[in-house]
């Protein structure tokens, strides 16, 4: 569910129209729907109520520092993959308590950073980070809080770049090394083993995948405990899907999702940790763009408007679908013509839909690329010497810019010329 509907002939975000917003800020922009994202993390809370749990936003699906804040104040924490993130988290209020710090490539200056911050957990994913983890917790006279993620082998997500629990992936210890590992783990010094963590993909559309992976995590958990491990945490990670209008692509909702997890965990008496992204903000943001051109090809009809892959690249990256459609109600319900959607970035893979059906579209007028809240701003470049593009949070009937256009100046400040040019 989300708060963009067509209300008066305008597509508006909650009580804002689009247009409003459109002549205020300038084109292309993102807008995302506060009600929504409070709505979806609500929904996912409910699903475990009565469950020891704690819900890690997964900042990297949307790290705007207001965002986070109206998460923080519903009580979630955050899933952190760079010390970057781990500032903005807490620049939001996230507690450090509530910080679980996963990714490959952990830098001992991020390790210590966030020791020194008290966070929840490290997601170790190989043997040479436990050594460098350990070392900095040992000079700081401090033990570090982890769980090993542990590679299931289990294939999912929606396309095989968001697919990250194979044996061939990156992420991760192999599965047949893990008992060994925390036998190790439990020797160092600077080490405390608290939980196993398992994390299989992203944009996963059905249960099956999950169920597979999460009973492998729980007879790991049993022979762990057996070699006198004390396991008090289970990160399942995230990766449940959202419906990006596809045909047919309807994933599992959260009250399912819960289901499977509650039996198959039940009988652990763990701490349940989730790091939910796309499905809280997806759907609660769209990229509102401005036609540049109606342009006849000799075998097709393009649609170029003013975004741009640097501004949205899941559909260049991963071949995503997002559902295109008017800012007037009036154009939806026209007769409609096949476009190719693009953008005016020099690059062929700029493009955001082949053959879609839209009305016919004059220079000027508005469309709106909806489930654009997770993976849109967080990815963007400033590629062709395009400007990130602002960022609109409404609330009701107001709204507020949360991360402004930049000038060709602020672009360009890091650049230095050196002394004999």
């Amino acid at each position: 569910m989300h708060h963009f509907e067509y209300r008066g002939g305008v597509l508006h975000a909650e009580d804002v129209s689009l247009e409003t917003i459109a002549a205020d800020v300038g084109t292309p922009f993102y807008c995302y729907s506060e009600a929504t994202i409070r709505r979806h993390i609500r929904v996912f809370q409910a699903a475990f109520k009565g469950c020891d749990t704690l819900i890690a936003y997964s900042v990297k699906a949307n790290p705007n520092i207001s965002v986070i804040k109206v998460l923080a104040s519903e009580g979630a924490g955050a899933d952190v993959v760079s010390g970057g993130e781990l500032k903005r988290a807490r620049a939001a209020g996230i507690p450090a308590s509530k910080i679980v710090f996963s990714g490959v490539g952990k830098t001992r200056e991020e390790m210590a950073f966030a020791l020194s911050e008290g966070i929840h957990q490290f997601n170790v994913e190989s043997e040479p980070e436990l050594d460098a983890l350990n070392e900095v917790a040992v000079s700081k006279g401090a033990k570090a809080p982890i769980a090993f993620r542990v590679n299931p082998d289990v294939k999912a997500g929606g396309h095989e770049k968001i697919s990250t629990g194979k044996k061939e992936d990156k992420f991760g210890v192999a599965w047949d090394r893990a008992r060994d590992l925390y036998a190790r783990a439990r020797a160092l010094p600077g080490i405390e083993v608290k939980g196993v963590d398992v994390h299989i993909g992203s944009q996963i559309a059905e249960l099956a995948p999950f169920e597979a992976a999460f009973n492998r995590v729980a007879d790991l958990v049993a022979a762990l405990r057996a070699d006198g491990c004390t396991i008090e945490r289970v990160d399942l990670g995230g990766g449940l899907g959202i419906s990006y209008g596809e045909t047919g692509v309807e994933p599992p909702h959260p009250d399912e999702y819960a289901g499977l997890i509650k039996r198959i965990a039940a009988p652990l008496g763990v701490q349940l940790i989730f790091e939910p992204g796309r499905m809280i903000v997806g759907n609660a943001g769209v990229l509102v763009s401005r036609v540049i051109y109606d342009k006849e090809g000799s075998a097709r009809r393009f649609l170029i408007i003013d975004a741009a892959m640097n501004d949205l690249i899941r559909p260049a990256l991963y071949d995503a679908h997002h559902t295109v459609i008017p800012v007037d109600e009036a154009e939806a319900d026209a007769s409609k013509v096949a476009y190719d959607v693009v953008g005016p970035v020099c690059e062929s893979s700029d493009r955001f839909g082949r053959d879609r059906a839209l009305p016919a579209l004059a220079p000027g007028k508005l469309i709106a690329l909806l489930t654009a809240g997770a993976y849109g701003a967080s990815q963007a470049s400033q590629y062709n010497t395009r400007p990130l593009i602002p960022e609109v949070l409404v609330n009701g009937a107001r709204y507020a810019v949360i991360r402004r256009r930049p000038t060709f100046e602020e672009m360009t400040a890091l650049e230095e010329k050196p002394d004999w040019l």
